[in-house]
């Protein structure tokens, strides 16, 4: 994740790292063709979701915590692709647009105010210099959990019961994978939120004193995304995965 942080939103979060998953979606009718197949693609999401959340745990750095995030989420669209619920996969693809690409831009933030620093363990205490900034890290960062009635809830929650109501092995399998997988992201989520808003500030001093929130373009942006991470899982769900939709 080396490149500028507004381009990790966009590119990371939303487009390029989710078109493989777009183009199992829109090839759906080849994949319904062979169950094998099908059965392959429910156990690689289900890995790959548990994989990527684990090396998650463990990371320093602020953005690859974010971005192997994304790669544990991309586990959930594949796998749900496997079980043939392409149109639920294309939810959670929607919703997890937004909500990271949320983090990723005030991942960002943080990293700009504070001259240009990213390993976590030397933040903390931000949540009172940054309000603005901490208050968009939060909704972001219960959404991706799946917090109760927030966007990352609505796909992330039905994705898990249609993998228990499956009754096969790979859907079982996966099931208990991905609920394994959303209890490790709430820990690496709130892990990242103790190290960079709580606690005692373990910042050098210079940059504490240069600290600053976004501008007002910036400011803007983090509210728009913030609002879709809030509301659109809500104001989507009949439209993608309602009964009788001919999405």
């Amino acid at each position: 994740m080396e490149g500028p942080t507004p381009v990790s939103a966009l590119i990371h979060a939303a487009t390029m790292v989710t078109a493989g998953v777009f183009l199992i979606i829109r090839c759906s009718p080849l994949f319904e063709g062979t169950q094998t197949v099908l059965t392959f693609i429910t156990f690689i999401g289900g890995a790959t979701a548990f994989m990527a959340a684990t090396a998650g745990l463990v990371q320093n750095d602020l953005k690859k915590v974010i971005a192997y995030s994304t790669c544990s989420q991309l586990g959930y669209m594949i796998f749900a692709c496997g079980l043939s619920q392409y149109a639920l996969s294309f939810f959670h693809l929607a919703n997890h647009a937004f909500f990271k690409a949320l983090l990723f831009l005030s991942a960002g933030a943080v990293i700009h105010s504070i001259a240009g620093e990213q390993d976590m363990r030397r933040f903390g205490s931000l949540a009172t210099l940054l309000p603005y900034t901490y208050a968009m890290f939060l909704i972001g960062s219960l959404a991706l959990t799946g917090f109760p009635f927030l966007t990352g809830f609505y796909s992330k929650d039905i994705i898990l019961e249609i993998a228990a109501a499956s009754f096969t092995l790979s859907g079982t399998f996966v099931y208990w994978l991905g609920l394994i997988t959303a209890f490790f992201t709430s820990y690496y989520s709130f892990r990242l939120l103790y190290f960079a808003f709580y606690g005692e500030s373990k910042s050098p001093r210079p940059y504490l004193l240069h600290v600053h929130e976004v501008e007002n373009g910036m400011a803007w942006a983090l509210c728009f995304l913030a609002l879709g991470s809030i509301f659109l899982g809500y104001a989507a769900k009949d439209l993608f995965i309602g009964q009788g939709s001919p999405f």
